[in-house]
């Protein structure tokens, strides 16, 4: 059975070595849709009966590790220095430093990467981390899927 929570955050970012408008600060209202796959709970003895996990937990994983970093921050690649250091001469600015650019594509994977460590399986059903889609806009989006992690 696969289940898939979404959640949305506001993040800020540029592309340095890009050639046309993402070379520019701005920022994006990001969605990332989780999925998880596992076993239906059968224990009638388990609150969780019936589900895979409880859709609040999946939420509340997702924002402990990830969302609420990224939430409201500016994701800069760290090769970016100009602008990394302008960011740091701001005194108490939430800032993000990666060690790739900050493209859709980028931050997917390092959202899968991230959420597959946190996904654990307590219930005995088998329970992992399929996809992380990432739109950074309605219109654009890349996914990172389980394979060799």
């Amino acid at each position: 059975m696969l289940i898939t929570r979404k959640l949305e955050f506001d993040a800020g970012h540029r592309i340095s070595t890009h050639n046309s408008q993402c070379r520019h600060l701005h920022g994006h209202r990001y969605r990332i849709e989780i999925t998880l796959s596992g076993d239906i709970i059968a224990d009638e003895r388990n609150a969780l009966q019936g589900m895979v996990m409880d859709f609040s937990e999946v939420k509340s994983i997702a924002k402990s590790v990830l969302v609420d970093r990224w939430d409201h921050a500016f994701l800069v690649y760290s090769g970016d220095t100009k602008v990394l250091h302008f960011l740091q001469s701001i005194e108490g600015h939430k800032t993000v430093v990666l060690d790739v650019q900050p493209t859709a594509e980028n931050l997917a994977e390092i959202a899968f990467a991230t959420l597959n460590n946190a996904y654990q399986d307590t219930y005995g059903n088998h329970l992992q981390l399929e996809r992380v889609r990432l739109y950074e806009t309605p219109n654009c989006w890349a996914d990172a899927v389980r394979r060799a992690f």
